[in-house]
């Protein structure tokens, strides 16, 4: 990921204006989809794609472009496809969407109040020292290395993650984790694990010398989603394995 960072010319004591100039590589993957009815979509978002066309002309693809255009021999167009929620373009797995504006205003509620509840998988550099645990450590955006966060106990915001391990791997040591956000912020399972001394293998934000190179993607894969349906006000629970 690049990032120019120029100074503003008129005024040195402002802040500096950070130029995004990230291009997204080419996502060969495809959405699947796990469910559909008349209000929604679950979906398996694969690791490499954009939830959201971006700024950049170029970087024109993404779940919602394929969504609403459709893919080609395989999936119709949803013309009114709403996404209540994103996935980091690393992350696969599961992703709602609404596909009328009374559930996806339905659906945004849920995210608001922070009624929908979400699972995620991911592989860790090296072996965790104990097999479940809670991550506490405020988050705040690095206004000089956009677009990271960063761990700041003075300006952040509360961030909580609760951890469990899944299964210990060797030569090399890996931790298979799930991963329960209590709190939602930018980035925070990933900086979390960074922040307790085990980087998720394949990120390039968060890392150690070698945990980037020890996965060919960034390996976190959202598992698992609980939410009220839209319409039917049934409790619905989805699983989508990972697959790494």
């Amino acid at each position: 990921m690049v990032n120019s960072l120029a100074s503003s010319t008129s005024d040195a004591s402002s802040e500096p204006h950070i130029i995004d100039d990230f291009v997204a590589p080419k996502c060969d993957g495809f959405i699947e989809i796990l469910y559909q009815d008349d209000d929604i979509l679950l979906i398996n978002k694969p690791s490499g794609l954009l939830s959201l066309s971006g700024k950049n002309p170029l970087n024109w693809d993404s779940v919602h472009y394929r969504l609403v255009h459709g893919q080609e021999g395989l999936t119709a167009a949803f013309a009114e496809a709403k996404l209540p929620h994103r996935l980091d373009l690393g992350t696969s797995g599961i992703m709602i969407v609404g596909l009328n504006a009374i559930a996806s205003k339905h659906l945004n509620k849920q995210f608001q109040a922070r009624i929908i509840q979400k699972r995620y998988v991911a592989m860790l550099e090296g072996s965790l020292a104990s097999n479940e645990g809670q991550i506490t450590a405020p988050i705040a955006k690095d206004k000089l290395l956009f677009p990271r966060v960063k761990i700041c106990q003075t300006t952040g915001k509360a961030a909580v993650t609760e951890y469990k391990v899944l299964e210990r791997l060797h030569s090399p040591n890996r931790t298979l984790v799930q991963f329960t956000p209590v709190t939602g912020r930018t980035h925070q399972l990933r900086i979390h694990s960074q922040f307790i001394g085990h980087p998720i293998l394949g990120c390039d934000l968060y890392k150690s010398a070698q945990s980037e190179h020890m996965a060919g993607r960034l390996q976190l894969h959202a598992s698992d989603l609980c939410f009220e349906h839209p319409a039917s006000g049934e409790e619905i629970h989805i699983n989508c394995p990972h697959p790494f």
